[in-house]
Formats: structure tokens, C-alpha cells, sequence
């Protein structure tokens, strides 16, 4: 997983307004911690945290913490993969955000099981915006990471065709995951919260957008 620490004024800047820094930063948390907390029923043999930033109490027990590298969004995944195959480098490796709280662990775990990973070479999670939400290699090393990484462009409705076209230029054979809302705006946190409305996400955005109503 990469992440960044949740500090106001530093994460999910798009939510700010109607947010205010502390309260996006109280949403990043909450992503954060429901995110893990499906990691963590995933089955795997090392659970790796590219974190920008300090862990804080939201880290659950049993993750590995690196810091994220130098360099833009696309540097950064890549190191991440590099990270993860230089820990495990015959195993495969998931690389998720922060952004996705919604998920279950039923969504990554039956594709990822090992009689569904005959034959498949990457995983590839779509994000409603043309970007994606999750990235998979069955045999992940540095140099693949960079070839696919590296210069994509990052955060554009484009984003996602780049990566299959670069997918297909390795000639991986890839399973598509289903497609997935990112939290970037106040509508997508709502829509996000109305998906997993048990989560600890959905009760933060609760609360902010009730203090939200008191303020006006």
C-alpha cells in the first residue's frame, strides 16, 4: 500500500472546501484506516506500507513501514514495486492507495488466490476517473516496475489507457478488476461513504458534513 500520513493541509487538498484542512485530513485517516483494515484480511505473505510522512496510531500490527522515495507520483509506484521485490522477489505483489476505502476484501482476495493467478501476469484496477486504483504483479522487479511507470501521466483522464497500453507493450496478460471510485472530491467521498456505509469513512464524513451544516 502507499499512503500518505494524514496531516491537515497535506492530503486530499481537493476536499478543502468545502473541508477544512483538519477536517480532510480526519477523512484521509479514516480512508486510511479502512483500507488497511481490508489488507488485512487479505491473504499474503508480507503486507509492505510506502509511506510518505510518520505512521501514527491508525497503523495496524504486521506491516512492514518504508519510506516513499523521491521523484513524482509514477517514481514513487515504482519504487514501491522495487520495495516490494527486493523483500519478496519470487512472490507477486498488489500495490493499492489510500484513496479506495470502499473496498472489500472479498475483491482482492479471490482473484489473487493462488488457483486463480495461474496464467495471469497483472492485475490492473480501474478508477472511474481514467486513472486506477490498483496495480498487480505476478512477477514484480525494478526494471519492469520502471518500464511501466515511469513518465506515464499521472492524475489525467488518460492515465489508465497509458498503463494497459504499456501492459500490452510487455505483453502481460492482465485481469481487470472491477472499476472503483477514488475519494478526490466532496461528491466522490459521498458516494464512496454510501457503498461502505459501515465503515469508519462513511462515519467520519458524517460527522464533518454535520459540523458543515452547524457552520452555515
Amino acid at each position: 500500500m502507499i499512503a500518505k500520513s494524514p496531516v491537515p493541509g497535506r492530503v486530499k487538498t481537493r476536499l478543502t472546501p468545502p473541508c477544512t484542512p483538519e477536517q480532510a485530513a480526519a477523512l484521509a485517516e479514516a480512508a486510511l484506516a479502512d483500507t488497511l483494515a481490508t489488507l488485512d484480511l487479505v491473504p499474503a505473505g508480507r503486507r509492505l506500507l510506502v509511506l510518505e510522512g510518520e505512521a501514527g496510531a491508525w497503523l495496524p500490527p504486521g506491516w512492514q513501514v518504508v519510506p516513499q522515495s523521491g521523484g513524482g507520483l509514477d517514481e514513487r509506484l515504482a519504487a514501491a514495486f522495487a520495495h516490494a521485490a527486493g523483500i519478496a522477489p519470487r512472490a507477486p505483489a498488489l500495490l493499492v492507495g489510500m484513496d479506495t476505502p470502499q473496498l472489500g476484501a472479498a475483491l482482492l482476495a479471490e482473484p489473487l488466490s493462488p488457483a486463480r493467478r495461474t496464467g495471469v501476469d497483472a492485475w490492473y484496477g480501474p478508477a472511474e476517473d481514467g486513472g486506477f486504483w490498483a496495480l498487480g504483479l505476478a512477477r514484480p522487479d525494478a526494471g519492469l516496475a520502471r518500464r511501466l511507470l515511469v513518465g506515464l501521466p499521472m492524475s489525467t483522464p488518460d492515465t489508465g489507457r497509458a498503463l494497459l497500453d504499456r501492459l500490452a507493450a510487455e505483453r502481460l496478460t492482465v485481469h481487470h478488476l472491477p472499476v472503483a471510485t477514488d475519494v478526490d472530491t466532496i461528491r466522490d467521498a459521498r458516494h464512496v461513504a454510501a457503498q461502505a456505509p459501515d465503515g469508519r469513512f462513511a462515519a467520519c464524513l458524517q460527522s464533518v458534513e454535520g459540523a458543515l451544516e452547524v457552520a452555515e
